[in-house]
This record gives C-alpha cells, structure tokens and sequence, in this order.
C-alpha cells in the first residue's frame, strides 16, 4: 500500500497535473509522506518541491479519499491517497524532478493513471470541469 496526498488545482475548467521526468503519466502534484509527517505538512513540502509554491494548508480542504491500483506496479499494490484542494502563493513552475506542467480535462484521462482518472470523474460529475 502506497499512503499519499494530493493536490488538486482547477483553472478554466481544467485540473493541474505533472509529469516527473522519466515517466510517461501525469500524476496529480504531491507525494508519500515522510516518516512522522501529517497530511497538511506533506502537502506543503511536496508541493514546494514540485512547483515552488505556498500551499495555504489553513485553508485546505478535502475534495476526495481515494483508494486504487498503483500505476507502474503489476503486484496490485494499491495507493491510498487524500486529495486536497488549497489556495496557493507564487508562480507555478516545475521544481527539479517535474518534467511538465499540464491543465488537462476529462478527454485526457487516458494520460493519467487510476486515482487521476477517478479525481477528473469526480470533478466533471461535480460540473467542475468538462
């Protein structure tokens, strides 16, 4: 089991997603959390290394707890991850391991693995994005 949070960003009707450098999917910003991290101080530490923003931990919410198959694992490990929504300070811009920024829809679920697809279901049934 894979323990991890997420955040989820929408703009014009799309959702932020990154792709790390080596890999062909694009994830949800965040990651695994440190030993004896909770979820809002991962959150903050991941997304200041991926993107090289503030995340507003004080005003986070919960959107999703979603448990599915890890991408890029055949054993059927599986990820438990707490997608959060959260206003943010600064410039987004790709940190050290992030390859590319993408704002993707519905039609491009197919470029992100099992808890991506699930997130854009959620947002699009929610009307959040199309």
């Amino acid at each position: 089991m894979i323990d991890s949070v997420s955040w989820v960003v929408v703009q014009d009707r799309k959702v932020l997603f990154v792709r790390t450098r080596g890999k062909e999917k694009f994830y949800l910003p965040g990651g695994k959390r440190e030993v004896g991290e909770d979820d809002l101080t991962c959150l903050r530490r991941e997304i200041r290394e991926e993107l090289d923003v503030a995340v507003d931990t004080g005003a986070a919410e919960v959107l999703a707890r979603l448990d599915e198959l890890a991408d890029g694992h055949s054993d059927g490990t599986r990820v438990q991850m707490t997608a959060y929504t959260a206003p943010h300070r600064g410039e987004l811009r790709p940190g050290r391991e992030i390859a590319e920024l993408a704002w993707l829809s519905m039609a491009q679920a197919d470029r992100c693995p099992p808890a991506g697809r699930r997130v854009l279901r959620l947002l699009a049934e929610r009307g959040d994005i199309d």
